[in-house]
């Protein structure tokens, strides 16, 4: 996937799309929802049919985000979208009229032969312009419009707003079905103090990106999935790590763990970190990539008044998740 990020400029060249021209979704996709993935559905749709898909995602500035950028990138890679454009937050966009936003933006620098989305999707100076003024203008600028209708869950739209109140409240099961997946956390694994592994319970420490939006402190049952083939290491410390003979973690790989999210009061709290227990895991991970799925919330974070308690507690939740991921 072509991935063009922080530059206003766009321009997709005529002999890097197709004859057919490009099929354009724009939007902020933030937690890539199920109603976010009718537009990709029907991006890729349009792919087929011999256009240049393109995923227009306009970048918020300083606010959390459910999906930070990498995230997001991940994301429309796996789905098979040609082009994804980060489309900075600036006043050159922010203060571009409507009509010159489609003359210069879709069809000038991007050849938009097809426009995807949805029923509220606003743009332009002041948000002026909407799906009307995109209908409006089909004919003058030579695209066709397509607009899709919001998904429900319930009697309710599928929303960001949504996926944030019920992360909130650590409801991991509702924020699945609004998403269509495990809410993620990426990460490169950091030394963290190594307490796990001194006291016979090795874990991979995450500190995610400062805009992402985390659930409450706590435990919870994930998946972890290994994002790139393991650089081989000849430290000693690697060598005690997997002196249980096991193979290389490979890339793509899940496994099981136990996920804290929290600032670890009984160590240090100094930062809010992710945390993970590795079912059937011994080997050195530090540098790796790595996305933690988070599935179901188990109990609050708490402090202990010693790392003996600490231990133990941390023995009942791994035995706990052996029960929870005990089918599969």
């Amino acid at each position: 996937m072509r991935y063009i990020h922080d530059t206003m400029d766009f321009q997709i060249e005529e002999n890097q799309s197709s004859a057919k021209g490009t099929a354009v979704t724009l939007g902020k996709f933030d937690g890539l929802h199920r109603g976010h993935q009718k537009l990709l559905n029907e991006i890729l749709r349009l792919q087929k049919e011999g256009y240049y898909g393109i995923v227009f995602a306009i970048a918020p500035e300083n606010r959390t985000v459910l999906f930070t950028p990498e995230e997001k990138r991940h994301v429309l890679e796996t789905y098979g979208i040609d082009c994804m454009i980060r489309c900075p937050f600036v006043p050159e966009i922010l203060g571009m009229e409507s009509e010159a936003f489609i003359s210069e933006v879709l069809c000038r620098q991007l050849h938009a032969k097809q426009i995807v989305v949805g029923t509220d999707f606003r743009f332009g100076f002041q948000r002026s312009g909407d799906v009307e003024t995109l209908r409006a203008l089909q004919e003058k600028y030579g695209y066709t419009l397509t607009v899709i209708e919001k998904e429900c869950y319930g009697d309710r739209e599928i929303s960001s707003t949504y996926i944030r109140e019920a992360l909130a409240g650590a409801d991991m099961e509702l924020v699945h079905d609004l998403m269509g997946g495990w809410y993620p956390v990426e990460g490169t694994i950091l030394h963290g103090h190594q307490l796990g592994r001194k006291i016979g319970m090795p874990t991979i420490n995450l500190r995610p990106d400062g805009y992402k939006l985390l659930p409450p402190p706590g435990v919870y049952y994930s998946d972890v999935v290994m994002m790139e083939p393991r650089t081989e290491s000849t430290s000693e410390e690697s060598q005690s790590m997997a002196a249980d003979g096991s193979n290389a973690w490979k890339d793509g790989v899940t496994c099981h763990g136990i996920t804290n999210i929290g600032y670890k009061p009984t160590v240090d709290g100094t930062f809010l970190g992710v945390e993970t227990y590795l079912y059937g895991v011994h080997e050195n991970l530090y540098g790796r990539n790595v996305r933690v799925l988070l599935r179901t919330f188990q109990r609050p974070e708490q402090k202990f008044t010693s790392v003996e308690e600490l231990k133990a507690q941390m023995e009942r939740d791994i035995l706990s998740g052996k029960e929870y991921f005990g089918g599969e």
